[in-house]
């Protein structure tokens, strides 16, 4: 081993190899894994074949779309290499969508996305937006509807059904109150749902969840309700058509287009006045994705930033023996074990409060705000980390031969998924008022954080802030919301560390 390499902790034998293995990486924060015989099957063959799949798939571009057949019958097919779909269905087969609930436990799918998006970022959207279409089904469907639908979602070979959740229409994604226009009308034992979905991650799955509003529905977030949405009609015709695919910058393991829906048959999940609660669930789970995928991501950059570091030579030595680069690197291994240990105990706190339907409890609410501190703060990490990766590089860095590119385009999305910076700032905000959540926060601190002056100075600011008007409270809200998300991933970062020091892999 060089001379040059960078302990990953400091404080033990854990050394660089652990980062190159996110399998290992993630022994390294929580010890003996469960299901390790599998996710280490996954590192491997993502190894020795998914990479270069994934690679492949980022550089063909946007999939394509088919809207006819040869005799002119409407099929909105997309079109990707086949072995995109071997790599897709992998990822089913493992676990990500049936796992949750034949173990009642989210983690099994958050360890599987963690090793899956340290290679492939994009693709682990698709398994997302599968459990939250199966979540909601399991929480709010009939018996009947998921006699109907559930097991296929549920299968555990390569016919599994793929899972979406369509909530944005061409106003934006935040302010669903006004933006949803899709209308649904009742008929029958079912509805029929009318209106335009312009983003719809993984679009052409067999299964959607969608937002829209009863027609004569109050106005605002109270009118809305969520449907359960098929691909075909009982007929056996499409449900819904899709206008056309997107050409996103990256991403391009998961399909996004716009979706019409014109007298779609859909079916209620839960009430007609509750479908906002239901949202916010299937967002949690989301976002939650959003955070694990980013750190993964984060950690893949400074693998590669390191690899390159090691063997490039300037003025006699290795880049990394440069005492202003080396350090840099013992600073951004610092902050990926705070990012990680901010979102995993966003990951731990959810799979206490999954299941929990309102009213919720005092811990679901310190999840919320937890998990948008989680979200805010990786995503913005695995922006800079991603350019900082470009930047170790040199020049090499944005030749798109290369793929250190590919990074930051898959960072810059996971900033603006499941809710942008602002959103999450303004709803952390939300929660921190109403439900006080801050309190709860930093009882949880209390126990890894070793100095209480710390504490209480956050606290006092805090405070101090939810007590300025309201337009001013908003407006000076980042820097706080930013310090805040900083201190908790910090402070958090230790009670991983004494994880780490027990349960060590000796790698």
């Amino acid at each position: 081993m060089a001379s040059s390499r960078l302990n990953l902790n400091m404080s033990t034998n854990t050394d660089f190899d652990t980062l190159l293995s996110p399998r290992l990486f993630l022994q390294s924060r929580l010890g003996e894994l469960p299901n390790r015989d599998l996710l280490e099957a996954e590192e491997n063959w993502w190894k020795k074949d998914g990479k270069g799949i994934g690679e492949a798939v980022d550089r063909a571009g946007t999939p394509w779309l088919r809207m006819f057949d040869r005799f002119g019958k409407r099929v909105d097919q997309i079109l990707f290499p086949p072995e995109y779909f071997a790599m897709l269905r992998r990822g089913y087969r493992a676990g990500v969508v049936w796992r949750p609930l034949d173990q009642k436990s989210l983690i099994p799918t958050y360890l599987l996305i963690y090793i899956i998006s340290h290679n492939e970022p994009g693709i682990c959207c698709p398994y997302t937006v599968s459990l939250g279409t199966a979540v909601p089904l399991v929480k709010y469907g009939s018996a009947e509807l998921q006699g109907r639908f559930l097991p296929q979602l549920l299968r555990k070979d390569d016919s599994v059904w793929q899972g979406a959740t369509w909530m944005t229409e061409i106003k934006g994604g935040s302010d669903l109150g006004v933006a949803v226009e899709t209308i649904a009308r009742r008929s029958g034992d079912r509805w029929l749902l009318t209106g335009d979905k312009y983003f719809t991650s993984n679009v052409g799955a067999e299964l959607a969840v969608v937002a829209a509003r009863p027609d004569g529905a109050a106005t605002g977030v109270r009118g809305l309700a969520l449907f359960l949405v098929p691909r075909y009609r009982e007929s056996g015709k499409l449900n819904y058509f899709i206008r056309r695919l997107k050409d996103k910058i990256a991403t391009r393991s998961v399909p996004t287009g716009e979706v019409e829906l014109r007298n779609s048959e859909g079916y209620l999940l839960g009430s007609e006045d509750s479908g906002i609660y239901q949202i916010l669930e299937v967002l949690n789970l989301s976002r939650v994705a959003n955070s694990v995928v980013s750190v993964a991501l984060a950690q893949r950059a400074i693998a590669e930033a390191l690899t390159f570091a090691e063997r490039r030579t300037a003025f006699g030595k290795s880049i990394l023996d440069h005492a202003l680069l080396h350090r840099q690197f013992k600073d951004r291994l610092s902050m990926l074990r705070a990012a990680f240990a901010l979102a995993w105990e966003s990951v731990e706190l959810l799979n206490e409060v999954w299941m929990q339907r309102p009213p919720y409890s005092d811990r679901y609410h310190l999840f919320r705000l937890l998990a948008h501190l989680a979200k805010y703060w990786t995503a913005e990490f695995a922006v800079d980390t991603a350019k900082w990766n470009m930047e170790v590089h040199g020049g090499l860095g944005v030749l798109g031969e290369y793929g250190m590119d590919r990074w930051l385009r898959e960072a810059m999305i996971l900033a603006i998924w499941e809710g942008t910076s602002h959103r999450q700032i303004l709803d952390g905000l939300e929660v921190m008022e109403r439900k006080q959540a801050h309190r709860m926060l930093f009882e949880l601190l209390a126990a890894t954080i070793g100095s209480t002056e710390d504490l209480q100075e956050m606290k006092s600011r805090v405070e101090q802030h939810l007590r300025l008007p309201g337009e001013e409270r908003e407006a000076a809200a980042e820097p706080l919301f930013r310090n805040l998300a900083e201190f908790a991933a910090k402070g958090l970062a230790r009670k991983y560390s004494r994880q780490e020091s027990r349960n060590d892999p000796g790698c």
